[in-house]
């Protein structure tokens, strides 16, 4: 097997992934950007491992941690951005700003918002 064709695929899948990252704004997106990122990563260990022939498999048991690292990111970066979508309305990462409970201008300074109110 060639390496070159894995290689230039995942090189594909993580620049778009890097452009979904870099260029969008809504959260799950960046999410989804992200696990594009992560399959890249994944497809280049199992193509050394493959081209390699590594007796233990090296990079197959790490693209199975990987798998397992990246869906519990998975769950946990979407509870979150439920859990902000619920409160602030958005999912929209420039409105979203702090996360204080309670904080009616989400992104302002304390001492600004003493200087506007005082």
């Amino acid at each position: 097997m060639h390496l070159v064709f894995p290689a230039v695929l995942a090189a594909l899948l993580f620049c778009v992934g890097l452009y979904g990252v870099l260029a969008r704004r809504n959260a799950v997106l960046m999410l989804m950007s992200v696990e594009l990122m992560l399959n890249a990563v994944n497809l280049n260990l199992v193509a050394f491992d493959v081209w390699l022939r590594d007796t233990l498999h090296a990079g197959q048991a790490l693209t199975l941690f990987t798998i397992t690292v990246a869906a519990a990111e998975i769950g946990l970066g979407l509870a979150i951005v439920l859990l902000i979508f619920r409160n602030r309305g958005t999912a929209d990462i420039d409105r979203v700003g702090r996360l204080a409970d309670g904080d009616e201008k989400a992104g302002v300074d304390e001492t600004e918002a003493e200087t506007t109110v005082g």
